[in-house]
């Protein structure tokens, strides 16, 4: 649901979004390739206190290696949804 719900959000507004990107150790949620960057999404729902693990999830699993290649910063940007709250939670921001 919040994936469906951002990827409606950044293509209303003219870029281009990629979502469920497949690599070869796991699936993106959405990547938003710019002209001069590319900013790579992970989702989590949580329960309780932010867990943080979106970013690091994304350099574990490689998740920016199949952009390297148009010479661009990478992001990485993790947002956890609050399961009970309903809100964002957390907003942890890396680079690839």
């Amino acid at each position: 649901y919040w994936a469906a719900l951002m990827y409606s959000h950044f293509a209303a507004a003219g870029l281009d979004v990629r979502v469920e990107g497949m690599t070869s150790h796991g699936r993106l949620d959405m990547a938003v390739v710019c002209p001069g960057h590319v900013h790579i999404y992970e989702f989590k729902v949580v329960n309780g206190k932010p867990e943080g693990r979106a970013v690091g999830q994304m350099r574990e699993r490689g998740y920016a290696d199949k952009y390297r290649d148009l010479g661009v910063p990478i992001r990485l940007i993790g947002v956890e949804f609050g399961g009970r709250e309903r809100n964002i939670a957390a907003f942890p921001v890396g680079d690839a």
